[in-house]
């Protein structure tokens, strides 16, 4: 009898751990694996592609002084990313041209950042867009910013995914071919891409806001009041706060908290719709105030990728139909 029972025990006991074992794995497997639709990835790149094209497209006005003959020295790079350009990932295919094809290759540049925009052969485009927005930020070291490292990340992950599967030319010519020729709508790739975005976002919060904890400024509520008033990146006067120093600690100490838990709480269905209002008002607020709107807007575009798909398919094809009903 003893052996027995303990036969059962033994035998119900590994049946619960492959249980346990199995719904994990079909966890990991569903978090990075579901296959699901394209049209927040879509969406991302037609945003993330304009950011590129307009980026790209100021270089233009002063071309030589961030990409062509007056870039700053060699020297100033190799100084920049501590190491010699011929055995660092810091390469650039300007590096590699004469200097007669510059401008032509960079107004090609842009023609392709316009295809990854629209959608027409995304899958090539994008990893040349990606390639592109790469190549760019290590030859302009000296205007390297904030912006060009967000625009990095975003047009690499949406090359690995299908985002030209939705709001995009390949969708409308794949509608044409026959059913049997149709590209599937749900890719793996859309969520593999999606969840790279959004722990990439996550991580990049979360040392923002371990930094901040650093300075005591952010501490004691002066922090926003020094980015305000400072003249050197002040667009807006906002001095006018301070005699409201009580509201300018509360938006401080509210900014370090959302940066310091957004990775936690940014998953939860219930907190989710909260921490993407707040990121709102604080990109905008730093893009108005401080001048630095694109980078704003960027860090927006990041945002949705916490956004279903379905809601922008739902939302989207109804108001594309309702614009077609009333022309």
């Amino acid at each position: 009898m003893s052996e027995s029972r303990i036969s059962v025990e033994h035998s119900t006991e590994d049946t619960s751990i492959r249980t346990f074992v199995r719904l994990w794995a079909d966890a990991w497997n569903g978090f990075w694996f579901r296959p699901s639709a394209a049209h927040t990835l879509a969406v991302m790149r037609i945003m993330t592609g304009l950011m590129v094209l307009y980026s790209h497209a100021v270089w233009t006005l002063e071309f030589d002084g961030f990409i062509g003959a007056k870039l700053l020295p060699t020297s100033y790079r190799m100084d920049l990313f501590k190491t010699s350009l011929e055995s660092t990932f810091a390469w650039s295919h300007f590096d590699w041209l004469p200097p007669a094809l510059w401008m032509p290759v960079h107004v090609l540049g842009l023609l392709v950042v316009v295809c990854f925009v629209v959608g027409w052969q995304t899958k090539i485009v994008s990893w040349i867009t990606a390639a592109l927005v790469i190549s760019y930020a290590h030859r302009a070291t000296g205007a390297l910013f904030g912006l060009d490292q967000i625009l990095a990340f975003l047009t690499l992950y949406l090359a690995v995914s299908n985002c030209g599967g939705a709001f995009s030319i390949d969708r409308k010519l794949n509608r044409s071919k026959p059913v049997d020729h149709q590209r599937p709508r749900l890719s793996p790739w859309n969520t593999i891409a999606t969840r790279l975005i959004q722990i990439h976002l996550c991580i990049v919060y979360l040392f923002a806001g371990l930094g901040k904890c650093q300075g005591d400024t952010w501490w004691n509520g002066e922090a926003i009041w020094g980015a305000l008033a400072s003249h050197e990146y002040q667009t807006v006067d906002m001095t006018f706060l301070a005699d409201q120093m009580g509201l300018v600690a509360v938006i401080t100490l509210l900014t370090l908290f959302w940066e310091v838990s957004y990775a936690a709480l940014i998953w939860p269905k219930l907190t989710r719709p909260i921490m993407l209002t707040i990121a709102i008002p604080m990109h905008l607020g730093i893009g108005i105030c401080m001048g630095m709107m694109t980078f704003g807007l960027a860090m927006l575009i990041a945002n949705l990728a916490f956004i279903d798909p379905a809601w922008f398919g739902r939302n989207l094809r109804s108001s594309r139909t309702t614009a077609t009903h009333i022309e």
